[in-house]
């Protein structure tokens, strides 16, 4: 590209409001999520070492059930709150109180659901099940994350990334020093819970700088019941995702061992890091989508969607290649020795990310055709393989063979189920012309 074209993208940029927003918003969000990868990833790797492969393994096993459940608590309500919001910003305190109190109710069901679930399948293991209790009330806590919508719908996100990143920063402090003090494992689990509590609070403070006030937040059962009438395909949808990207550990828990659990853990910890990338940008030009669909504008509504998908494929492609070469290496300087085996997982599970960004990519339009039942099908089928193709290849390949299962099982939730139904080949020819 050569100087004067530089030039005119500048200009384009500056005299584009609505671009120039998209852009500071997502700016902001990288920033939480490149400290969060960043900091985050240097402190999980220092307490990997402290608890070692086995404890390591205990506790993500408790935080891969905890998350199995936790979509309850968010009720399938957050990407419908933003679109609500940005149709009918003159009722925000209404969509915000109402969110807020239906959010707490799934906190408390995702947390009872979870604690009798582990006790039934594991009733003589007390130190999961105090985890899973511990772990499992974060889901109460992120109802305060309602706020974070109504910033989300402004494009305003850098009010929420400070909130947040205190937050973050905070506990990562404080693990540190549980390190120090040779803290037992349940240590951490309370250590982890505190950041839910501590951003919530920050939120509040946040929220009522900026001028708001939660006083004026008020309960609508109408709109409760409107919001969970088309939010209920969300919900299975969310479990659904849930069972796909988390049952491979679950499933390594049961059918291997803690070990296994602690090395597939460490691999998917590097490679889940980058499953930023997609949701800050879809965050970031969503309401853009949403606007266009509403301006009745096929044509750039499509040039959007279709931009945001070819953006993220490339990129996908571009982490997942040097990570694949660097797999082994990198498992070895971060986690030691005792992990090792972790870096052949790695290679593998790093291609999840493909369509992992791919599929973040078209939720947006599932969103605004109001085809949410559509999406909870394509999430369900993804799941489905996902449990079988574990059960077969686990007790062959164990942490590898839940590598390729995860993969598999992506690439049919987010891209080949929308090629077999009538009302998504229309995305999936998107997707098709997005990736070539």
């Amino acid at each position: 590209m050569n100087y004067k074209n530089i030039v005119e993208k500048l200009t384009h940029l500056k005299n584009n409001p609505e671009l120039l927003k998209i852009v500071g918003n997502t700016g902001w969000l990288f920033f939480d999520r490149i400290l969060r990868m960043g900091i985050g990833l240097l402190i999980g790797v220092w307490v990997a070492r402290y608890l070692g492969v086995e404890q390591f393994g205990i506790f993500n096993y408790a935080l891969a059930f905890v998350i199995l459940f936790i979509s309850i608590s968010t009720l399938g309500l957050p990407s419908l709150v933003v679109r609500t919001i940005t149709e009918n910003p003159e009722d925000k305190d209404t969509i915000l109180g109402t969110t807020f109190l239906l959010q707490i109710g799934g906190g408390i069901a995702s947390l009872i659901i979870s604690v009798l679930t582990i006790f039934l399948l594991k009733p003589d293991d007390y130190l999961t099940i105090y985890l899973v209790a511990i772990l499992g009330s974060m889901g109460i806590f992120r109802a305060f994350e309602t706020i974070d919508l109504w910033f989300q719908s402004q494009v305003r996100s850098k009010y929420t990334v400070l909130a947040k990143n205190t937050a973050f920063i905070m506990v990562g402090m404080l693990k540190i020093i549980l390190i120090y003090l040779n803290a037992p494992l349940i240590a951490f689990a309370w250590a982890t819970l505190a950041e839910f509590i501590i951003a919530g609070i920050g939120l509040i403070i946040v929220y009522e700088c900026q001028g708001y006030s939660l006083k004026l937040w008020r309960w609508s059962f109408s709109l409760a019941k409107k919001l969970l009438k088309e939010s209920w395909p969300l919900i299975l949808s969310g479990l659904t995702v849930m069972i796909y990207m988390k049952m491979d550990q679950i499933m390594l828990g049961f059918m291997i061992d803690a070990n296994a659990v602690g090395l597939y853990s460490s691999a998917t910890k590097i490679s889940e890091a980058w499953y930023f990338i997609p949701t800050a940008i879809v965050s970031s030009v969503s309401p853009g989508i949403y606007q266009a669909k509403k301006d009745g504008d096929e044509a750039l509504y499509y040039q959007k969607i279709t931009k945001v998908l070819r953006f993220l494929n490339i990129v996908a492609i571009s982490i997942s290649i040097p990570m694949t070469i660097l797999s082994k290496p990198l498992i070895l300087l971060l986690f030691g020795q005792e992990f090792s085996p972790a870096g052949t997982i790695l290679a593998i599970h790093i291609w999840t990310s493909v369509f992992v960004f791919m599929g973040q990519g078209t939720f947006p339009w599932f969103i605004a055709e109001g085809l949410n039942d559509l999406s909870f099908r394509r999430t369900f089928l993804g799941a489905i393989s996902n449990v079988i193709l574990n059960l077969i290849l686990i007790p062959l390949y164990a942490g590898i063979g839940a590598a390729i299962a995860t993969i598999i099982s992506q690439a049919i939730a987010s891209f080949l189920s929308n090629a077999t139904h009538p009302k998504t080949r229309k995305i999936f020819k998107v997707q098709l012309r997005s990736m070539f």
